[in-house]
């Protein structure tokens, strides 16, 4: 079992040139990787606006998603399906091939996003388990999920500033480091980050880490 994850982006047929929103994106994940490589296989593109990845725990995932949600230059979001269940290689005439239960769910969870969008228009981010996982996994999906919506809810109303102080301490920066490179006072820094919902976000992440241990 595996955490298999789609991701596409946000209004993209709205984007005034695609094709540097592209490198945008794949300069961002890229950033994120290598100073955090968490996942078994990370995000890249495969057709039109999609990009596909898989991590073995889910604790992985939600962490190396939440920085790439934060490290995204304004004005580009990307959806994220998160599907639980198995990735198998298939050999074929063209190339090997991706394949399983985790791709079925990680389409089934990224089409849930956008049928709750209407409705909760700060979502970016749904898991679904395949068929046949254990009794105790559906719990911790919908735990899990109750935990993006809200997640989600608070990065959708941040600044760029307070995405980028958010990521900086999650990093390890303090709060002196990013007044400087932002330009502002330490006290601003600290408002920015209590007022966003930051000082939750890193707390939540922090949870996370703690699971891994």
């Amino acid at each position: 079992m595996v955490i298999a994850v789609i991701a596409d982006i946000v209004g993209s047929r709205r984007l005034q040139d695609r094709a540097a929103a592209q490198q945008q994106l794949d300069d961002t994940i890229a950033r994120v990787e290598a100073r955090h490589p968490l996942a078994l296989r990370p995000l890249r593109p495969t057709v039109g606006d999609e990009q596909q990845g898989v991590y073995t725990r889910l604790e992985d995932a939600l962490i190396s998603l939440l920085l790439v949600q934060l490290a995204l230059p304004d004005g580009v979001e990307f959806r994220f399906g998160l599907g639980i269940g198995e990735v198998r290689a298939l050999s074929s005439a063209h190339g090997e091939l991706s394949d399983g239960t985790g791709w079925y769910a990680a389409r089934d969870a990224i089409e849930s996003v956008q049928e709750r969008e209407r409705a909760m228009p700060g979502i970016r981010s749904w898991i679904v388990g395949a068929p046949g996982q254990d009794e105790v996994m559906p719990s911790v999906i919908a735990a899990s999920n109750a935990y993006l919506l809200l997640r989600d809810e608070t990065v959708s109303r941040m600044s760029g500033r307070e995405r980028r102080l958010t990521l900086g301490r999650m990093e390890g920066l303090s709060q002196q480091d990013l007044a400087e490179q932002e330009g502002v006072t330490q006290p601003s820094v600290s408002k920015a980050l209590r007022g966003s919902g930051a000082t939750v976000l890193i707390a939540g992440v922090e949870q996370l880490r703690g699971a891994l241990a």
